[in-house]
């Protein structure tokens, strides 16, 4: 399936044939190819995991608001099954490309290319589906549909277990072989399986790559010619302009999975169009590898598929876009403290005194001397000063309101200080009698 380096056919007592498709290692390659392709591996895997939890994490706060609808469903398991290729699948390549020989034991060597060839095929087959629902939505736009959870369920279910199902012998004739150099992950195919295995090569390209995406790209069509029809009313035109942008995203899912996918089949094809031209003996042996160019190149672009499938949902889906705005809102929220209410025109009930402080408090002055804190409730004013201050503690005091009594305690200290109180109080009653 997927080889680096020397040969990946070999005959063995004219009997049995070995494809080797692990043999990751780039040892003998330039050092800067050991490094750079490794380190582009661990950039895919970063930041394509953070796009599809981050995608995962909206969708399913949407289904949890209650909306919750086939398509979005069938979205979702396409980023889980890129999440799962970038987290459980890319790791491992990359330390196998870094490494002269297998060191990652026998069970990811079984399980690994099945893992990943298994993921694929369930993310062709969503697609597929995924036209389907587009069509069947796009056709009759303002039909309302009920989903319930458990048919969704049963949807995703039976892609997973057809995805499993069909790479099971990927799984079975894998196994370690020493050489050399040391373990090398190979897929050995025995004598009596080996007409089984020259069918299912052809079959499983077919069946897994051109039969989905070929009738997903059929409904695609069908959908567009739908949205293409006007209305003359306007809330259906609405709908129109929604069933197309929505047509659009999906369809440009599929044109980049085709796309980005299709360097892999071309390697595979050719390894095993090779490996049987030397099995039936109808070619002289020759190397049946692929170009270590274009097998890197194949490679990088499937799993790049992981990272590119988020973004496109990111830029051509608004819906996707208001809830990824609605998610980031409310993460800040979450970490930043609540402020606190500040007393105004909206929250007047916060000030139970407008005074600054106790000794600021506006005091009357009467023919007798007496003086009265008006701030004080009446249960305080029995209690004193200490009274006062406690109901001060509790209160915020406004800008205008400290300036105000700041400005009456002025003058009441002018007053105090002026050493001719007589004549100003003579000057303020010819103003008065004057007015």
């Amino acid at each position: 399936m997927d080889t680096l380096d020397g040969n990946n056919v070999t005959m063995e007592n004219n009997s049995s044939t070995k494809w080797s498709f692990t043999e990751h290692s780039l040892f003998q390659e330039p050092r800067e190819l050991r490094v750079l392709v490794p380190a582009i591996l661990g950039v895919i895997c970063v930041l394509g995991a953070a796009c599809n939890l981050t995608a995962m994490a909206v969708l399913f706060s949407n289904a949890h608001k209650g909306k919750l609808s086939l398509i979005n469903s069938l979205i979702f398991n396409l980023m889980f099954a890129d999440g799962l290729v970038l987290l459980f699948s890319v790791p491992f390549r990359a330390v196998s490309f870094s490494k002269a020989s297998w060191s990652l034991g026998w069970v990811v060597c079984k399980t690994s290319d099945w893992f990943l060839q298994s993921c694929m095929a369930a993310k062709s087959f969503t697609v597929a589906t995924m036209a389907k629902a587009c069509y069947c939505y796009v056709s009759n736009p303002t039909k309302q549909v009920s989903v319930h959870l458990a048919s969704i369920l049963m949807v995703l279910f039976f892609i997973w277990i057809s995805a499993c199902f069909v790479t099971i012998p990927l799984w079975l004739f894998t196994t370690l072989q020493r050489k050399i150099r040391g373990l090398v992950c190979v897929l050995m195919i025995p004598p009596q399986a080996l007409d089984f295995m020259t069918v299912y090569n052809k079959a499983y390209p077919l069946g897994v790559y051109c039969a989905p995406l070929s009738i997903a790209l059929m409904y695609f069509w069908k959908a567009y010619g739908q949205c293409q029809r006007r209305s003359s009313k306007t809330q259906n035109l609405r709908t129109q302009i929604r069933s197309r942008r929505l047509t659009l995203m999906l369809f440009s899912l599929t044109v980049a999975m085709a796309i980005l996918w299709l360097p892999q089949w071309v390697v595979w094809v050719w390894e095993r169009h090779m490996a049987e031209k030397e099995i039936d003996g109808s070619q002289p042996y020759v190397s049946s590898s692929p170009p270590l160019l274009l097998t890197l190149s194949a490679q990088l672009l499937t799993f790049t598929l992981s990272l590119v499938n988020p973004l496109i949902v990111l830029s051509l889906s608004e819906e996707f876009r208001d809830g990824y705005r609605g998610l980031w809102r409310r993460l800040t929220l979450h970490q930043q403290p609540s402020p606190k209410a500040k007393p105004g025109p909206h929250n007047p009930t916060s000030l139970k005194c407008p005074c600054p402080r106790p000794e600021m408090s506006a005091q009357l002055r009467g023919d007798t001397g007496f003086r009265m804190n008006f701030c004080q409730e009446p249960e305080e004013q029995s209690g004193g000063r200490e009274a006062d201050t406690g109901s001060l503690k509790d209160g915020v005091v406004l800008p205008d309101v400290e300036q105000f009594w700041h400005e009456r305690e002025i003058e009441d200290n002018a007053e105090e200080n002026d050493p001719v109180p007589w004549e100003h109080q003579s000057r303020e009653h010819k103003r008065h009698s004057l007015g």
